[in-house]
């Protein structure tokens, strides 16, 4: 069975040094699960028993497209009304614990592994209803429609649902569990896992507009980021903006593993925030 990665919180003791592996350059940064702790969390609006720490949000020349949060629900905790941001769609990855899922008026049961595709405009509610906390990744973007294309509908499946697809030449070393389907053209953005086993390798430095949230769910690694190599390991959360050189090394003993976001099936905008054009 797959453990996935939850950070539990807490502080560091006095005694320990601060010398860490956090990182925030003009073209990625590093968020090490070191820095999970209780004082970087965020109550938000319309949630009870619940705190989040924000991964990613959206800032003007870097990581424009999405927001990532993970979010720990307590017993009983959850929300009626989650999504404030009309047009907002969303994808949600269980990591542990048990959700109640209402989406689109049918009921959910979410276990680790659990994935939910939420368009936007679907109205949703979310409540855990065991005695133990749970834990879970939500992935929020604008939705851009697309002339003579419907929206996509929602869905709900789970991760071993799902057979790898593995990369061509690579005898399953490298392998990706896609959720959606590449050529659908009504998704603007697929959030996938990404397996490693040890020793495979992205064998040249990927250079894509996509911009990136990756969040490593099991083992270790060393990654390429724009001109450096970084040690990381599950709990570690990357941000890559569009264009960062990337690559990586899976170092084993076990498989290693990230849930990874991109912006994908869209023109590029000419005009409007991040373009150069007028409004």
């Amino acid at each position: 069975m797959t453990v996935y990665y939850t950070p539990q919180g807490g502080l560091p003791p006095q005694t320990a040094l601060h010398t860490g592996r956090a990182t925030f350059t003009d073209a990625y940064a590093v968020i090490p699960r070191g820095v999970f702790s209780d004082i970087v969390t965020s109550f938000l609006p319309g949630w009870a028993g619940t705190r989040a720490w924000v991964l990613a949000r959206p800032l003007s020349g870097f990581a424009e497209s999405f927001s990532h949060y993970l979010m720990e629900v307590a017993p009983d905790g959850g929300s009626d009304l989650p999504e404030p941001e009309a047009g907002a769609e969303a994808v949600l990855f269980v990591t542990c614990g048990e959700l109640w899922l209402w989406l689109d008026g049918e009921e959910h049961e979410l276990a680790p592994g659990g994935y939910a595709y939420i368009p936007a405009g679907t109205p949703w509610r979310l409540r855990n209803g065991t005695d133990a906390p749970a834990s879970f990744h939500w992935i929020r973007k604008l939705y851009e429609s697309a002339p003579g294309i419907a929206a996509p509908a929602p869905f709900v499946t789970n991760e071993t649902e799902i057979a790898p697809s593995p990369m061509p030449g690579t005898e399953g070393r490298w392998a990706t569990t896609r959720f959606v389907d590449p050529e659908d053209l009504a998704h603007d953005m697929q959030v996938n896992i990404v397996t490693f086993q040890p020793g495979g390798t992205i064998p040249f430095e990927e250079t894509h507009v996509m911009e990136h949230g990756l969040y490593v769910l099991e083992g270790k690694a060393v990654y390429r980021l724009n001109r450096d190599w970084v040690e990381v390991e599950a709990g570690d959360y990357l941000w890559l903006r569009a264009f960062c050189p990337q690559a990586c090394y899976a170092g084993g003993p076990g498989p290693f593993r990230y849930l990874l976001y991109k912006d994908v099936n869209r023109h590029a905008r000419l005009r409007g925030p991040g373009a150069f054009g007028g409004p």
